[in-house]
């Protein structure tokens, strides 16, 4: 056999027995003659020594091995000198004196020393194979495998059947671009990589399979950043005659039992809910982060009548005016003031109106157009107080949300208020707009996907064409500011779903086309059904506190999508594009 334990295993109580050994040389060190390995596995490391008194041509032999070097050792357990121990280690009591050493494979130098942290992340992506000797990495894949054999555990005790659905499928509008595959034996014709299993996953509860889960492969082609892969994994979740509650509490469920079995950490049984309206209102977010305060506040009503152009002109317009006070940051710098604006400029705001009040007084070009009734009332409803800054937003809505709730964010990166903070504050946004006009594209489009429902009290404003007001019964689980799933209630009624896609400017022949398939199997009896998908990956890098999903992610792409291991995407063989009836177009001189 290779060995009769791993480099983790041996304790004190295993001094005395004769062991074998493998895996990779983590270190050596040389020390007049005796050499020193530190010999890891998977699960940890041992120290191996090489006494020439033991056996002389086997000490001779390990002088030759070098880092990462494959080896398999056979020796004599044996404690350490009183005070070489290291309590650092599991095996840091014992070492294993050699009598028997082969080299099972030579290793070249590395590119990057393994048990150092490597800034140069394209590096570290190329020998992907090397990065993941770490224990650093080793422990995230080993705590994602923990964690995902808990979710399985906890559905499967809820009744829940993992079914796998085709990574083959059709190419249908749900949002971000597909990745299309051409099909060789029907040229011209393409699958489509799946976005989510969404329609399959509705289609097995019209098959009667009540709870339906699946650790869900999925692909889009979209921009990409530290939390957004071009290929992810979800929890996929789908339930027949459930309401949006049992849902819910199915997943808080799930939540505590992760957090307790994985970290030891106790989070509430239930989670605060909040809607849409008021998370943008308060937080100018979906996704708010609720760890501290700098919460939004309207201020429209107080500067009904002001002479301040830029205020009344977007009250007049039926916008709003909302202000944030950032206690005791009025020691904000020009050029922290000068980055804030550029950021309100970025998301959509014309500037930054802000007052920092110092020595007893308002700082401000704006202070000079409000009247004293106007500053009154700002200090009573703000709480203003010395040293405080205050942040102003004046547009529509939308806007001013979006502006404050960046800056809200950024000022609370400055001032470190998250600095230390170990808080879990799980919430639920809930009540989310079902339609949101797309002036790009002139038409509504749905906020989620197509197949969400309205809420029933809501029904009749599909019918009368009021889109705006409409809420869905969708809802997003929140941790500390980064949505980690989400989902809905489903259309499960044909002709609500035709009329949904009539609202989105769906033709019945598009329907047809893209989503007959569904369509009819509506017609057959289809069970009132709802569910959720959890981002894995994202899950699991909050719950280790690593900064990329990367990071957790055994072989990711890099930020421009690239495999820098295998080099991909990568040109393929002209024969291969003929094969499916695709002839390339030269690239456009730039």
């Amino acid at each position: 056999m290779y060995r009769t334990h791993h480099c983790s295993a041996l304790r004190a109580s295993d001094i005395s027995s004769t062991v074998t050994l493998s895996g990779w040389v983590a270190s050596r060190r040389d020390h007049g003659g005796v050499l020193f390995i530190d010999l890891r596995d998977r699960e940890g490391l041992t120290q191996v020594v090489f006494r020439p008194e033991e056996n002389a041509e086997v000490a001779a032999a390990a002088q030759h091995l070098r880092g990462e070097d494959v080896i398999q050792v056979t020796g004599r357990v044996a404690a350490r000198l009183a005070g070489t121990e290291n309590g650092k280690l599991d095996t840091g009591a014992i070492e294993v004196v050699a009598t028997a050493l082969i080299v099972l494979s030579k290793a070249d130098v590395p590119p990057f020393p393994i048990d150092d942290d490597v800034a140069n992340e394209d590096l570290r992506l190329a020998y992907r194979y090397l990065d993941l000797r770490r224990p650093a990495l080793l422990n995230n894949l080993r705590q994602r495998h923990r964690i995902v054999k808990i979710v399985r555990d906890y559905l499967d005790d809820a009744g829940f059947l993992e079914v796998e659905t085709p990574v083959l499928s059709k190419s249908t509008p749900e949002g971000a671009r597909d990745y299309l595959v051409p099909s060789r034996l029907h040229p011209g014709c393409f699958y489509a990589l799946p976005q989510a299993p969404q329609q399959y996953k509705q289609l097995l509860m019209v098959a009667g399979l009540d709870k339906y889960f699946q650790i869900a492969r999925c692909f889009r082609d979209e921009d990409l950043r530290a939390d957004r892969q071009p290929e992810f994994t979800q929890v996929d979740i789908e339930a027949s005659f459930i309401h949006r509650d049992d849902l819910l509490a199915l997943m808080e469920g799930l939540f505590v039992r992760l957090f307790q079995q994985v970290l030891g950490r106790g989070i509430p049984a239930q989670f605060e809910r909040m809607t849409y309206q008021d998370a943008l209102n308060r937080f100018g977010s979906d996704r708010p982060d609720t760890r501290f305060g700098l919460e939004l506040t309207d201020v429209g009503d107080i500067f009904s009548a002001s002479e301040f152009k830029v205020f009344r002109g977007a009250l007049d317009s039926k916008g709003v005016v909302k202000a944030l006070n950032a206690k005791g940051f009025a020691c904000i710098t020009t050029g922290q003031i000068e980055d804030l604006t550029n950021m309100a400029r970025q998301y959509g705001a014309k500037g930054l109106a802000f007052i920092k009040v110092e020595n007893g007084g308002w700082k401000s070009p704006i202070v000079k157009f409000f009247s004293e009734q106007e500053k009154a009332a700002l200090t009573q409803r703000l709480g203003i107080e010395e040293g405080d800054l205050v942040l102003f937003g004046a547009d529509k809505w939308e806007i001013v949300c979006e502006v404050l709730g960046r800056i809200r964010l950024r000022v609370a990166e400055i001032q470190k208020l998250l600095e230390g903070n170990t808080d879990l504050n799980f919430l639920w946004v809930v009540d989310f707009p079902l339609l949101q006009f797309s002036p790009e594209e002139g038409r509504w489009a749905a906020v989620h996907h197509p197949f969400t429902r309205p809420k029933d009290e809501d029904r009749s404003l599909l019918e009368c064409g009021d889109y705006a007001a409409i809420r869905a019964e969708a809802y997003d689980v929140v941790l500390n500011g980064v949505e980690i799933g989400g989902g809905s209630i489903r259309i499960h009624e044909s002709d609500l779903q035709a009329r949904m896609f009539d609202a989105l400017g769906v033709s019945a022949e598009q329907q047809e086309a893209m989503f007959g398939h569904i369509l009819k199997a509506f017609r057959f009896g289809a069970p009132p059904h709802g569910g959720i998908a959890l981002g894995l990956d994202r899950l699991v890098m909050l719950m280790l506190g690593a900064e990329s999903i990367r990071e957790v992610i055994a072989f990711p792409k890099n930020n421009r999508g690239q495999d820098l291991m295998s080099k991909s995407p990568a040109p393929v063989e002209p024969r291969q594009l003929r094969e499916l009836h695709i002839q390339p177009r030269a690239a456009k001189p730039e």
